[in-house]
């Protein structure tokens, strides 16, 4: 009779518990969730005509085929996870583009502590540098192929090492998006979009993208797309591996026009730079359209964790150097963030006296010539004799390097055209407050994030030579002054370690202001009330 009575008694516990580890784990689940706040993005559509409609409709569909081939190339597992999981699991991984959390890196599915992996699913998940290097070595007639931004590295069934063309890898995917791109140009009454998009779709075929990415920088019309493989923030291995995205977009034609005027500076601004003259990359083409534009829709790599508010594309050199690059301010994105994150944020960790000094206008124009300043200083480079490039000579550096230029090389450009009585000069006292509460939101991303870390090696570069200063309050306060100096110091100091390729310096730099203090940290949990970004909603007739 004991024995039996025993039963229900003993296993109560091990049950209470197992109820217990579920709810903790779905609290913890929770927690992650709300940390993405969401938003809706819609973007009127009412004035388009019957043809820019249907080309619309097109453009959403082989947006949305970016989603299975970034989904791929960020885990190998990925595809079959999305079909497998659900509940809060699945909502945080169609938030992340997988089991990562992309803020603190830690896989959140219930007894897994796996790191996330170097290679995401670029390349095989047990490669290693060494292994890749060596056999690149040993195989210089496919160095080229190994390096390239357009092919996934698999394993042959002896062990050995293959580069597949994205072409063919995808081909399930990037041919029908091929067929949309070929509908919304059959549909569009705009030249400039039907010959991007039958220039592109034959790109998703061949991997040869410089005749499309020319003609989108030719893209002139109301509605638009950004689709294909761009940026390499993923492949943390090396940088090399470019991830699929997409953006569909309205544009606004007269807020565009309103900022033309500062891409013609662009020359003035390369010519000013303060670095030797020999590092200066004046021979960069200077057309650099900016598009100022409401989203649509956006998908693939772009879509993952934390939400873009602007890019500046295409990355070719040999395109910039003919064109220059095309910088594109997503409006109902930059208003979202900034209303519900950034604003609160400067109320919290900026100085009182100085949080009248941030506003929308002042975010929107750091964002703006956050991506002007990508366009300026070393693009390709001579290292120990040989032509290259600063992305291939920093390899996983690269990314987050270029992140922290361009922010304060922001900064910077915008005190150029205040000097020259293009900005107004009364808005100078907001550059450095406003760009100190979007470090402070940036940071919040993860400083393994490249815009994480990017501007966390700006917020200590700036600590460290007294142009922030941390209040007994907990709060942060600039001093205007210092602030401008080490501003010039510090595009000096980036500039100068991409003009030399120096990989070995820049991972120095990255060691002495790349880690958060245990100040900034207890700071930065004051925010924990506050999301850190946005989820975005875009409705049912565009996000299927």
């Amino acid at each position: 009779m004991r024995s039996a009575a025993l039963v229900p008694f003993l296993a109560l516990p091990f049950a209470s518990c197992a109820v217990f580890e579920a709810a903790e784990h779905e609290a913890e689940l929770r927690t992650r969730l709300e940390k993405f706040v969401p938003v809706e993005i819609s973007a009127d559509t009412s004035h388009l005509d019957a043809s820019e409609a249907a080309a619309l409709a097109h453009l959403v569909e082989a947006a949305k085929l970016m989603h299975p081939i970034f989904l791929r190339q960020a885990w190998v597992s990925n595809p079959e996870l999305e079909r497998t999981l659900e509940g809060t699991e699945k909502e945080l991984f169609d938030i992340h583009r997988g089991t990562w959390d992309r803020l603190d890196e830690e896989c959140f599915l219930a007894d897994c502590d796996a790191s996330r992996p170097d290679t995401a699913g670029y390349y095989p998940p047990d490669l290693t540098k060494e292994e890749f290097a060596a056999w690149v070595a040993a195989h210089p007639e496919r160095k080229e192929a190994f390096e390239g931004l357009f092919t996934m590295i698999v394993r042959d069934d002896d062990g050995g090492l293959r580069a597949v063309p994205y072409s063919e890898f995808f081909r399930e995917h990037l041919e029908p998006a091929a067929e949309h791109l070929r509908a919304a140009a059959d549909a569009t009454a705009n030249e400039s979009l039907a010959r991007f998009c039958r220039s592109r779709a034959a790109a998703f075929l061949s991997d040869d993208y410089y005749r499309s990415d020319m003609d989108w920088m030719d893209l002139d019309s109301t509605v638009e797309i950004t689709i294909g493989p761009y940026e390499t923030y993923e492949d943390r291995l090396f940088g090399y591996k470019a991830a699929f995205e997409a953006f569909v977009t309205i544009a606004d034609p007269e807020a565009s026009a309103a900022l033309a005027r500062y891409k013609e500076e662009l020359p003035a601004m390369e010519r000013a730079l303060p670095i030797p003259d020999a590092m200066k990359n004046p021979n960069r083409g200077t057309e650099s359209p900016i598009r100022v534009v409401d989203v649509v829709l956006t998908s693939g790599d772009t879509r993952s964790g934390v939400q873009t508010i602007a890019f500046n594309l295409p990355n070719d050199e040999r395109v910039r150097e003919a064109k220059g690059s095309k910088k594109v301010l997503l409006r109902n994105v930059i208003q979202a963030k900034y209303d519900g994150i950034l604003a609160p944020i400067a109320r919290e960790l900026v100085v009182p006296e100085q949080v009248d000094f941030i506003d929308a206008a002042a975010f929107s124009n750091q964002t703006l010539f956050h991506e002007l300043s990508h366009g300026l200083g070393p693009g390709k480079i001579v290292k120990d004799g040989r032509d290259t490039e600063v992305r291939l000579e920093l390899k996983e550096l690269y990314s987050p390097l270029e992140e922290a230029k361009a922010d304060i090389m922001g900064v910077w450009t915008q005190l150029f055209v205040m000097e020259k009585g293009m900005l107004d000069a009364e808005r100078r006292r907001f550059l450095a407050p406003t760009w100190l509460a979007g470090l402070f939101r940036s940071i919040r991303f993860g400083v393994e994030e490249a815009h994480g870390k990017a501007n966390m090696i700006q917020f200590n570069y700036m600590l460290d030579r007294g142009a922030v200063v941390r209040e007994p309050s907990g709060r942060y306060r600039v001093d205007f002054e210092a602030f401008e100096r080490e501003t010039s110091n510090l595009v000096h100091d980036i500039c100068v370690l991409q003009a030399n390729g120096d990989h070995a310096g820049t991972a120095r730099f990255f060691e002495r202001y790349a880690e958060m203090g245990e100040e900034l940290a207890a700071d930065l949990r004051r925010l924990e009330g506050i999301p850190v970004d946005i989820r975005p909603i875009y409705g049912p007739d565009h996000d299927g």
